[in-house]
């Protein structure tokens, strides 16, 4: 697999509970090739990756994979529903952005801070 595959296979063992970015995964790609654990080639402009017989070794020996643990205990309604919320705000908002007036959109992003400090602010027992 190319790193991007990889990223969306991630995100897919793991239910949408851990998707890495290209940040961590491609250094993370590059420590790993120079440790002989994986080898890569370029086909058609990409690079793949594929375990070496050490790495596979080394993947037998150690513990759970990593989308396992991280979708382990997660309320997957609650999860459902906390991006229903995020997606339909940012809906609202990006209509309001597209088209509406100037101060409509002033008062957008104002909402949009005002909720964001507020949602901090919860974190911190504040009211």
């Amino acid at each position: 697999m190319h790193g991007y595959e990889m990223i969306q296979e991630i995100a897919e063992r793991s239910g949408g509970a851990w998707k890495p970015s290209p940040g961590s995964v491609y250094p993370t790609l590059q420590l790993l090739e120079d440790e002989g654990l994986i080898a890569s080639e370029s086909e058609g402009g990409k690079k793949l990756f594929a375990l070496t017989e050490s790495g596979r070794a080394a993947a037998d020996e150690g513990p759970d994979a990593p989308w396992e643990e991280a979708s382990r205990g997660v309320d997957w309604e609650a999860l459902t529903e906390i991006r229903q919320a995020g997606f339909g705000l940012m809906e609202a908002f990006g209509q309001v952005w597209k088209t509406g007036s100037k101060e409509q959109r002033e008062k957008a992003l104002a909402v949009i801070n005002d909720a964001r400090k507020k949602l901090y602010l919860i974190l911190a027992d504040e009211d």
